[in-house]
């Protein structure tokens, strides 16, 4: 079934989490019409290749042309030709931008299938995603609405007293330029009078509008400390969760129209005031409220354009290399990585280019780290506006990051942390000037973790993990030094996400519940028990030359790279302690058998079945753990499907039978076979088959079997079986690993 099949199937509470992902971006009504065509490209790769992006960008105008001219429906078409147009002009120039979009969206709806699996939603995932935070979203909009308009209304009254000082400027003036024997008459007087009414009246409307200015700004000032604020804070903590596996990081156009909104607001007070000045240039008097009142709100409305706009330069997207998408936060020395930052308020005017330079590990303190780094290429940019970022400043930066070499190979303070819990910082400044208000802008990334050689980026990702876990501080880069404790309710959350990320399906309850076994022991079932940094990644499983991350991470890779369809149709139990495994299989037909990952070996998977002897009594078997070595030369579904056990005086014959608990195996895999006989003439066709010997054991211990590496053809297969003898080494019980 279709991944946007499995979507529609959702109930309602998720699907809204779904209808979130689609805007003009990215319109549903695409996903739906060319669910098939979009699930089948490789949008991954090519948010990171121009070229490719070009192509498939390219490809999807041509699919949505196709669909259009089948479409039967005049109201249909109609539409399908708007969104095509506006994909044209959004993605013509920057089609990678469109990948990413539909990378992310895909990526999001996996994890949204995933969390369905599951019985409840991790602790935190149910934070990020509570109706609460909705209602202060909408509380939120219409704040921002209700100062828009009260502001809006501001500048009718001041245009209304600048109306009215008019009139009176120019009665007083005519007045006073009548001839000093009429000042005595009646209607010299009255004029007076009148005069002395609407000097009253001026300055009781002088007073009403300070008033109200100095309760909006109170309220500004309210709104950025009590809800802006934290939402972006809120926004930047998502984007720690986002950059771990958690939900698709949305919300940050949200937080510009807020932030730019807020903004205007703050200018156009600022206009006002200035306005005020121009009138009390023409016309004061004693008591004149506005010099007395003007030159603090100014301050303040200055303060709070300050930290309003000092406040938005934010990092919207974390260092990362093109060729690990999902891995953010790891650099390779020599390898190209990108960052973007964005500026979330509109500016009203800004009379000259805005640069921003980037800084690697800037006012680190000396000795805090072994290794020290520096930016190959340019260091500085400037901001533009994108088309898709509705007028705000955006840069993207292509950097090369390389060691800093050493005199007399002295490099500080080395070897009290390994390099992948060495935690480095990308800092970014700019200064302008916005209406004779000078701001300088500074922010950073997430701390980075830097490695040299590929086989440092199991390490690396550990500590990635752990970090934004466990803090929301944007830059303690001493945090290895004594890293806090995490919840096995937390870990395991995340542990999930990861499966979910990179291999398309999280983890479910059973499966977590093992994985706690295997790191807890007598503490599984503790959800608050507390895991050690040490305990994760650093210290051996006991008796295996390797720790518990990885060995998780080695069955990741195995996964995404040849387990792929097997993993996603949910076929794999994966997770299954050797006891259980006997008590689910004991009791089950002949030939039954599921497929767990081995506790022994880095990256294996094997399969275990059930026999039964002529007393009923059941004994399994277990085939050497497959390895990526193995896998390469054929795939899993494929090995299901031919696998062959040589036994004394026994036809070869496969005793893989139904997938656990009772699925015939072809029924479960045979859309997954896709290994074809050569037809090349006049060879003829050959085929690799997996091969095991069951030897006859004496010992109470069940057999088990080995596989030998590659499989064997049927040429070779038959020269075995004729001249058969016992170099083909047998395995060790299945309950010895």
């Amino acid at each position: 079934m279709s991944q946007w099949k499995q979507i529609q199937q959702l109930e309602i509470r998720l699907l809204e989490h779904v209808d979130y992902l689609y805007d003009d971006n990215f319109p549903m009504d695409i996903r739906q019409g060319l669910a098939s065509w979009i699930e089948s490209q490789d949008w991954d790769t090519a948010a990171n290749d121009e070229s490719m992006a070009t192509v498939l960008f390219t490809n999807l105008l041509s699919q949505l042309e196709r669909v259009r001219s089948q479409e039967q429906n005049f109201l249909q078409r109609h539409n399908m030709k708007i969104i095509q147009q506006q994909l044209q002009v959004k993605y013509a120039n920057n089609p990678a931008v469109m990948a990413r979009v539909i990378s992310t969206c895909l990526r999001e709806e996996c994890r949204i299938l995933s969390s369905a699996c599951m019985q409840e939603q991790g602790p935190l995932e149910k934070s990020l995603q509570s109706s609460v935070a909705f209602e202060r979203q909408k509380n939120m909009d219409n704040r921002v609405s209700i100062i828009r308009g009260s502001v809006q209304l501001m500048d009718q009254a001041v245009k209304y007293i600048e109306d009215m000082q008019d009139d009176f400027d120019f009665r007083y003036k005519t007045l006073q330029s009548r001839e000093s024997s009429d000042r005595n008459s009646e209607i010299m007087k009255q004029e007076v009078t009148r005069l002395q009414e609407m000097l009253n009246r001026l300055d009781f409307k002088r007073k009403e509008i300070l008033s109200k200015m100095d309760v909006v700004i109170k309220e500004i000032d309210d709104l950025m400390t009590s809800q802006l604020n934290p939402e972006l804070q809120d926004w930047k903590r998502r984007q720690q969760v986002a950059a771990i596996g958690g939900p698709l990081l949305t919300g940050l156009d949200q937080l510009q129209s807020w932030f730019s909104l807020t903004a205007q607001s703050l200018f156009q007070i600022k206009r006002q005031l200035d306005k005020l000045g121009e009138l009390v240039a023409k016309v004061t008097y004693e008591s004149d409220p506005i010099p007395l009142q003007k030159p603090q709100m100014e301050e303040r409305v200055k303060y709070l354009i300050y930290h309003l706009i000092k406040s938005s330069f934010v990092v919207e997207k974390q260092p990362c290399m093109p060729t690990h998408p999902q891995k953010p936060l790891i650099i390779k020395t020599g390898v190209q990585f990108t960052t973007k930052v964005r500026l979330l308020v509109k500016l009203p005017e800004v009379d000259y280019q805005l640069k921003v330079k980037t800084t690697f590990d800037k006012d680190l303190p000396p000795g805090r780290v072994s290794r020290q780094f520096f930016i190959l290429t340019n260091n500085t940019k400037v901001m533009d506006i994108e088309d898709y970022s509705n007028g705000c400043l955006s840069v993207e930066f292509r950097h090369l990051l390389k060691e800093k070499k050493y005199i007399n190979g002295t490099k500080g303070n080395e070897g009290l942390l390994s390099v992948t819990e060495e935690l480095h910082s990308l800092s970014f400044e700019a200064c302008f000037t916005v209406q004779g208000l000078t701001i300088d802008l500074e922010t950073c990334s997430l701390p980075l973790v830097v490695i040299s050689n590929v086989s440092q980026l199991p390490g690396g990702w550990a500590s990635v993990m752990w970090y934004n876990l466990l803090t929301d501080e944007p830059r303690n880069l001493a945090f290895f030094g004594n890293p806090p404790r995490a919840s096995w309710s937390q870990l395991s959350e995340v542990l999930s996400w990861q499966f979910s990320t990179f291999a398309g399906r999280g983890l479910n309850k059973e499966q977590l519940t093992m994985l706690g076994e295997k790191l807890l022991g007598q503490h599984a079932s503790c959800s608050d028990y507390q895991v050690s940094w040490s305990k994760f990644s650093k210290e051996n499983i006991p008796g295996k030359p390797f720790s518990f991350w990885m060995w998780l991470d080695s069955i990741l890779e195995l996964i995404k790279k040849h387990l792929l369809p097997v993993w996603t149709e949910n076929y794999i139990m994966g997770f299954v302690s050797k006891e259980m495994e006997r008590t689910l299989l004991k009791d089950r037909e002949p030939g039954t058998f599921l497929l767990r990952f081995s506790e022994s070996h880095l990256g294996g998977i094997t399969f275990t079945w059930v026999e039964h002897n002529d007393n009923g009594d059941a004994k399994l078997n277990s085939v050497e753990p497959y390895t990526k070595n193995r896998l390469s030369a054929l795939p899993f579904a494929d090995i299901i499907r031919d696998y062959k056990v040589i036994s004394d005086g026994f036809v070869p014959e496969n005793p893989l039978k139904f997938l656990y608990p009772d699925i015939p195996k072809d029924e479960a895999f045979g859309r997954l076979y896709n290994s074809q006989p050569s037809k090349v003439h006049p060879y003829i066709p050959s085929t690799l088959i997996p091969i095991s010997q069951l030897k006859p054991n004496s010992n109470a211990t069940p057999p088990s079997c080995q596989s030998p590496e590659p499989p064997m053809t049927p040429g070779e297969f038959d020269m075995l079986n004729e001249h058969l003898c016992f170099d083909i080494d047998t395995m060790s019980s299945p309950y010895s690993e």
